[in-house]
């Protein structure tokens, strides 16, 4: 009884907050009602058992995704009212892939309910003693750690991306010349006056 509860109180929080992220004016709100959708759907993840899931939504997508979003949100100063201005010419783009993700929906459940696909060998058999974490780990660096580690690559590029759309050079600042800094004689950085009494000393 408690799991039900659970259930529908996570479910219905997901709904209404990815329903609030899309209808948010404000881009922060947003990105704020997003994070909310990602914990409650790591409760769900943890309700079916699936705690490796639950830690993934936690820590990658409410601890980086979503944070980079905040920032890129924050940073770029986009614009939102301009974008939202041509939101009606692609409209008809919009309708056309939401009927095929309708579509691919109707297709999965009636596959889930025609019953399970004998899928032979390819089944792994995993031992009830070990955990769906340890098992998951023991797969994901040993026969896919090639595409691990290519999904590495994708995000320090996207990084670099992030990075180099927001760096800007302003003319009103004095940039640092480090090696300008290191090589200068100490002499260089001092001088000795003796001013007489009574005048100041002129720079």
């Amino acid at each position: 009884m408690i799991q039900l509860i659970a259930f529908y109180l996570f479910a219905l929080v997901v709904i209404a907050s990815g329903a609030l992220t899309i209808l948010s004016r404000n881009p922060v709100h947003s990105v704020l009602w997003l994070i909310l959708a990602f914990f409650n759907a790591a409760g769900l993840m943890v309700l079916v058992g699936a705690e490796f899931i639950a830690m993934l939504l936690v820590i990658v997508y409410v601890g980086a995704v979503a944070v980079l979003f905040l920032f890129v949100v924050m940073m770029l100063n986009i614009d939102f009212t301009e974008l939202r201005a041509g939101v009606a010419r692609y409209a008809a783009v919009g309708v056309l892939l939401a009927v095929a993700l309708v579509a691919e929906i109707i297709v999965a459940v009636g596959a889930w309910q025609a019953g399970a696909l004998s899928l032979g060998r390819r089944v792994a058999p995993i031992d009830a003693a070990v955990p769906n974490i340890e098992a998951i780990g023991r797969l994901l660096y040993t026969r896919y750690l090639f595409v691990f580690e290519g999904a590495g690559l994708v995000l320090l590029v996207a990084m670099i991306g992030a990075i180099v759309l927001t760096y800007r050079k302003r003319s009103d600042v004095r940039p640092q010349n480090v090696s300008r800094q290191i090589n200068r004689r100490s002499k260089d950085a001092t001088r000795n006056m003796n001013p007489p009494v009574g005048q100041g000393v002129e720079l």
